[in-house]
């Protein structure tokens, strides 16, 4: 008889993965609704404010979103003037995605998302780094 004990939710690495995500974007939410983004804008407009013009391919890998999640969420963004998109002059192939000044603005409105949300966590500074890191490792294995 098979032992069924690896189907126990209880057992799976992936449920507490996939429960935490879901709740720590729910604790974003309401300060997110302050500046009328979803949790998958915040993260895209962090990377423009860090990078300011990038392609959607780039985009994607920092993100881990394939480009089907990324033209919606980008078309919007640019619907609210926060990014342009654009073709690449030197390879048509290539959309380029840059931040605007309106977009640069934002970025003073949510400079202290990350502070009110440690509140949110009730981790120790070396624990958040040390389940930080355990995240990048799982994300960098292939």
């Amino acid at each position: 008889m098979p032992n069924y004990d690896s189907l126990k939710l209880k057992n799976q690495i992936c449920f507490p993965l996939y429960a935490c995500s879901r709740e720590i974007i729910k604790r974003y939410k309401p300060f997110l609704d302050e500046i009328d983004l979803t949790y998958t804008q915040y993260i895209t407009m962090m990377v423009l404010w860090e990078k300011k013009s990038v392609t959607v391919k780039e985009l994607g890998s920092s993100l881990y979103l394939d480009s089907g999640t990324l033209t919606p969420l980008l078309k919007k963004l640019e619907q609210k003037g926060y990014l342009t998109r654009r073709r690449s002059e030197e390879d048509e192939r290539n959309l380029n995605v840059t931040i605007t000044e309106a977009g640069e603005e934002l970025k003073k409105r949510a400079v202290l998302i990350p502070e009110r949300m440690s509140d949110c966590v009730a981790l120790e500074p070396e624990e958040a780094k040390e389940l930080y890191r355990l995240l990048y490792k799982v994300l960098e294995t292939e």
